[in-house]
């Protein structure tokens, strides 16, 4: 019988154009010996693998879309290569599959399934914040996107700050770049005056900013996030 194929799990990079000074050489290598990939969308990974030009034949290329609206039962059939001893390939859209990404749910399946499982190192938005962000680093929850209707919008930013102030952990949480900035104006209405807020925006990249100031400060020089990554941090200390 044959053995099983390998799911690789494949990060993307955070800042256009930065494949080659980010990544591995251990991720450009399984991405030019793979010709199976799950990604969330066809044109970004196909910009992606082709920034890192590693000769490859995006023709030869076969790639299926995996993403939030995929079905259970087409997940568990997007694996068939691998149970025919393919290599399969997760890429995400930008960072790491299966953190705030729907690649978790084929690595599910491939627990299922037997398949092995192998998470390549690369950028994290999450992590990147957090080493940058002067919080606690040992006890942080990571709670992804927010609510978009403001009344539970509100009501999660609350709890996670007094989460933050009680407990003295890190809150790490994201939005849409183009809601980066009402997100923003709720954060400092909503947070006290003297609770540390941390943004970390356009990581990797040329922009990049992590800056870790009260709130108070914030209000008075306020960042225009409108379409820029951004992961916003609440500290406890």
């Amino acid at each position: 019988m044959k053995a099983n194929g390998i799911l690789y799990l494949v990060p993307n990079v955070l800042a256009l154009e930065t494949g080659p000074a980010v990544m591995a050489p251990v991720v450009k290598d399984v991405i030019a010996a793979t010709s199976h990939f799950l990604v969330e969308d066809f044109r970004t990974a196909r910009r992606y693998i082709s920034s890192l030009k590693l000769g490859i034949n995006l023709e030869e290329v076969h790639m299926e879309k995996l993403d939030k609206n995929t079905p259970d039962a087409q997940v568990r059939k997007l694996l068939e290569p691998a149970l025919q001893g393919q290599d399969l390939g997760v890429l995400s859209d930008a960072g790491c599959p299966g953190i705030a990404d729907p690649g978790a749910r084929a690595v599910a399946w491939a627990h299922r399934l037997d398949i092995r499982v192998v998470p390549l190192p690369g950028p994290s938005s999450m992590f990147l914040a957090l080493m940058g962000s002067g919080f606690n680093g040992q006890a942080f929850t990571f709670s992804g996107y927010l609510p978009i209707e403001r009344k539970e919008r509100i009501r999660a930013i609350k709890e996670l700050e007094n989460k933050a102030l009680k407990e003295n952990t890190t809150q790490l949480f994201m939005e849409t770049p183009f809601r980066n900035n009402r997100l923003m104006e709720d954060l400092l209405e909503q947070l006290g005056p003297q609770t540390l807020l941390c943004i970390a925006s356009e990581l990797t990249g040329e922009g990049e900013m992590i800056r870790t100031r009260k709130v108070a400060d914030w209000r008075k020089e306020k960042p225009d996030l409108h379409k820029i990554p951004a992961v916003f941090l609440i500290g406890g200390s």
